[in-house]
């Protein structure tokens, strides 16, 4: 079975800040040792200078690997990369830097994938922002999968960012609207459009245990994917709490795909969906970029 992480930013103190491709081959090394197939790092929205610079780190890694140099034996395929914005909504910005975020426009866009169209895969982006939909159209025709999230959308901003392109929902429940009975918002969105896919972070600390029970049980199970969205502090070992900051907010997840699979199933989950959300679900999901 294939293993694919497409929601990561780092492991073992390593992470997507930096110009090193040593660093991201590090990373991939680590997934790898603890049997993750394929590796999408993530990188954080900052300035389109430093993005570009963690992407072209990224890229260089991808290079290497194809090349056969410095493989480890153990290595997970750096597959491309997410970009995690920057168009990203403030008011829902989660651990992001929120002044990092800027306005979805053509400009920006072209100017940070210039050069990496064929290495960026997914880029997440808030529907509701002025832009934002003629910017997920621009997206996917470049044949890069626009994925919806850190964002305050309605249904209706959610269903119009889907309508442009939108294949995803990046972490669902987490920095977003949740469901509220007179509004479902993009997290209801999510569930009950059968065809978009969603990000599901399974550590213990992200969503409670019954929220999971309910997405699992309301969600269609081909379109849910697993993902780790660890952080540079995430350990490959078990964990017993998030990893925050000084205001104790969640910086990022603290458990491996295969560890959160595990857990899930523990909980009494349905295995054979369980194991899908982490092997063929993103490797359909990578699927659509191309398409």
């Amino acid at each position: 079975m294939k293993i694919i992480d497409i929601h990561t930013h780092g492991i073992g103190g390593f992470d997507t800040i930096t110009s090193s491709e040593n660093r991201i081959l590090q990373i991939a090394e680590i997934q790898g040792g603890i049997g993750v197939s394929g590796i999408i790092p993530t990188v954080y929205p900052s300035s389109v200078e430093t993005m570009r610079e963690n992407m072209l780190a990224i890229k260089r890694a991808m290079e290497v690997q194809k090349t056969g140099g410095k493989k480890q034996k153990a290595e997970a395929e750096i597959i491309g990369i997410h970009l995690e914005g920057p168009f990203l909504n403030p008011a829902r910005c989660g651990a992001l830097h929120a002044g990092s975020f800027i306005k979805p426009n053509e400009k920006d866009f072209q100017k940070i994938i210039n050069g990496f169209e064929d290495a960026v895969k997914i880029i997440t982006v808030a529907p509701e922002l002025e832009g934002a939909t003629k910017l997920i159209k621009t997206i996917t025709d470049t044949g890069i999968i626009a994925s919806m999230g850190h964002s305050d959308a309605t249904y209706s901003e959610a269903e119009a960012g889907f309508h442009a392109g939108a294949k995803g929902i990046t972490h669902i429940f987490n920095a977003m609207r949740g469901i509220h009975h007179r509004e479902p918002g993009i997290a209801g969105f999510g569930l009950m459009n059968k065809d978009i896919y969603i990000e599901v972070i399974g550590d213990p600390f992200h969503l409670e245990p019954k929220i999971i029970e309910f997405i699992f049980s309301v969600k269609n199970p081909e379109r849910i994917i697993i993902i780790s969205d660890t952080v540079k502090n995430a350990k490959t070992e078990s964990v017993s709490h998030g990893i925050t900051n000084e205001e104790n907010k969640l910086l990022g997840g603290a458990m491996t795909i295969n560890e959160s699979a595990e857990r899930l199933i523990r909980m009494g989950l349905d295995e054979e969906i369980v194991l899908k959300a982490i092997s063929e679900n993103p490797e359909r999901y990578l699927q659509m970029g191309s398409t």
